[in-house]
């Protein structure tokens, strides 16, 4: 069974043009659209859409970030082929981000963790996702919610163009290293962190 522990400081490589918009397919046909997050990497475009009837919390958490511009120019620092990706945590550098305040976990609301649905990042806590986000290459059940843990990993979006760039960040070779946390005043090791940066040079809410 594969297992994850996100921390805050836990962990995409496209050929697209960087600042292209991709030709994204909206065929939402629910009363109230749902929000679309545009991802501009330097591997290429990701459009999120997101659920905020199935995730209201963490839909409305994750939109104040990108509100705030708060992901622009920071880092997909964490890539496991047959697993996942994972940035909104580090700038350029391994810069750790200051967060708001982490929210209550929405896992049992229905959305699962299937390939190309984007989840929160956790720690330990289940009510500690914050900033980090990931997005899911293959599906990945071991993350939903389950009684015997008591809880899971909250999915609220699902990429809905820039699959094809998800895919070519899986295959990025990887490395791991050291960096200093400040959350528990050590030198820690990082895991599976691209050979080179893959950044997040803008997200913004298309609609």
């Amino acid at each position: 069974m594969k297992r994850i522990i996100l921390f805050f400081y836990l962990f995409i490589i496209g050929m697209q043009t960087i600042g292209a918009t991709p030709n994204i397919q909206l065929n939402d046909k629910a009363p109230v659209p749902h929000p679309v997050v545009l991802l501009d990497t330097s591997m290429g475009s990701i459009a999120l859409k997101l659920y905020p009837k199935k995730a209201p919390k963490t839909c409305k958490n994750f939109l104040r970030y990108v509100n705030d511009k708060y992901y622009d120019n920071t880092l997909f620092h964490r890539v496991i082929d047959g697993f996942l990706i994972q940035g909104g945590g580090f700038k350029r550098g391994f810069i750790q981000t200051h967060t708001y305040h982490p929210i209550h976990n929405e896992s049992r609301q229905g959305l699962l963790n299937y390939r190309g649905w984007v989840g929160m990042a956790l720690t330990t806590n289940a009510h500690s996702a914050a900033s980090q986000f990931y997005i899911n290459v293959i599906d990945n059940p071991d993350l939903d919610y389950n009684k015997r843990r008591g809880f899971g990993y909250t999915v609220f979006a699902q990429v809905i163009d820039g699959m094809d760039v998800v895919d070519r960040i899986k295959k990025v070779d990887v490395r791991r290293m050291t960096i200093y946390s400040k959350i528990y005043d050590k030198n820690v090791p990082l895991y599976n962190v691209p050979n080179k940066d893959i950044l997040i040079h803008k997200a913004t809410r298309i609609r």
